[in-house]
């Protein structure tokens, strides 16, 4: 049963495949340092699996799908230098890791980042937070 890809470097310039995330035993994908483009897939999340996901230095767009919530196995994240945007779920581990792995997106927001979002700076001009 095929456990770790390393697809890194290889100049892939697509979305992911679903190919790629129906494989829902994989437990280390590490698809860095391409050219994968448009937004990251809902399905990601129901790799459960995973412990080790990498797709920095791409092209996504979009936010983080909501899905990532549910890889409660992931102890290693990084979607560093893509061109993320939104809020980092609430309430999840993928507020848990260093701000680092985050970096790169200028139009991300939300913990473990010190920008505020949107609708944040919103709230806090109605002293409702």
């Amino acid at each position: 049963m095929l456990k770790s890809i390393d697809l890194s470097s290889n100049n892939l310039s697509e979305q992911i495949p679903n190919e790629l995330t129906d494989l829902l035993q994989v437990m280390q994908l590490n698809l860095s340092n391409n050219a994968l483009f448009g937004k990251i897939p809902h399905k990601i999340g129901e790799m459960k699996q995973l412990q080790i996901l990498d797709l920095s230095r791409n092209k996504f767009s979009r936010g983080i799908p909501l899905s990532m919530s549910h890889l409660t196995l992931l102890s290693y994240l990084d979607v560093s230098y893509n061109n993320l945007s939104g809020r980092i779920p609430l309430g999840t581990q993928l507020q848990s890791f260093v701000p680092l792995m985050y970096v790169g997106n200028v139009a991300l927001c939300g913990p473990p980042l010190t920008n505020y979002c949107r609708e944040d700076k919103e709230l806090r001009g109605t002293n409702l937070c």
